[in-house]
């Protein structure tokens, strides 16, 4: 597996989580690097994007309450997310933007009690 999601868990509502996503340096070189959620019988969403340089947007579902960030040298993606509500439940995958299949990992399960 080349791209690597962890940090999930079960957390109450108003709590926070930070996600990391490990990448080789090849993926991670490439350049715009993307979180991705999918809950049970909805359609894979992109929730934050960053560039090589630093850039980020948002889903508005999210903005405000995530923050997207990336360690060039340690080939490391982060998603702190704050101030979680339960439909944030999903679970969280990392890959480049736009994605490609064969990037796809096993995601992390972020689950928000209310």
């Amino acid at each position: 597996v080349q791209l690597q999601a962890s940090g999930g868990g079960l957390v109450q509502a108003g709590g926070s989580l930070r996600l990391s996503c490990a990448a080789s340096t090849r993926i991670f070189g490439i350049g715009n690097m993307g979180w991705y959620r999918q809950d049970s019988g909805k359609q894979r969403e992109l929730v934050a994007d960053i560039t090589s340089g630093g850039r980020t947007n948002y889903a508005d579902s999210v903005k405000g309450r995530f923050t997207i960030s990336r360690d060039n040298a340690k080939n490391t993606m982060y998603l702190q997310m704050n101030s979680l509500k339960p439909e944030d439940t999903a679970v969280y995958y990392c890959n480049i933007n736009p994605p490609i299949p064969q990037f796809w990992g096993q995601g992390t399960q972020v689950t928000v009690s209310s």
